[in-house]
């Protein structure tokens, strides 16, 4: 998966927006306030490019078992947090089906309120 892929991706889900909230490198997706997905745009640049995402404590395990490419979050909870490493071994549609995880990991932890105006804004 390119840069412009995983932005355009994360850009697409409801209610979603870019912030730059601890530098002008770390790139961060957010839904309803909450972060869902964050990446280092200078890691792209050297062709390292990696991304934190919200997954379910049991699950992150499962999955860090079974993929190199998925370890404990870098710099973040590492219950919650995975970086996935995106060099090219993880096939793009299981990427997608990552962040689907945790934007809805995150979606679902908005208040009702702020899901019911999300989902209205979009509609």
């Amino acid at each position: 998966m390119n840069l412009e892929t995983f932005y355009e991706y994360c850009l697409s889900k409801k209610g979603v927006s870019e912030h730059f909230p601890f530098d002008e490198d770390t790139l961060v997706f957010k839904v309803g306030g909450k972060m869902f997905a964050l990446s280092s745009l200078s890691q792209w640049e050297k062709n390292e490019q990696s991304v934190n995402l919200k997954c379910d404590p049991e699950r992150a395990q499962e999955l860090r078992a079974e993929y190199d490419e998925i370890q404990p979050g870098f710099h973040m909870s590492k219950v919650h947090w995975n970086t996935v490493a995106l060099n090219g071994n993880l096939p793009a549609k299981f990427v997608k089906e990552l962040i689907d995880h945790s934007y809805e990991l995150v979606f679902k932890s908005l208040t009702k309120k702020i899901q019911n105006e999300i989902i209205e804004i979009e509609n």
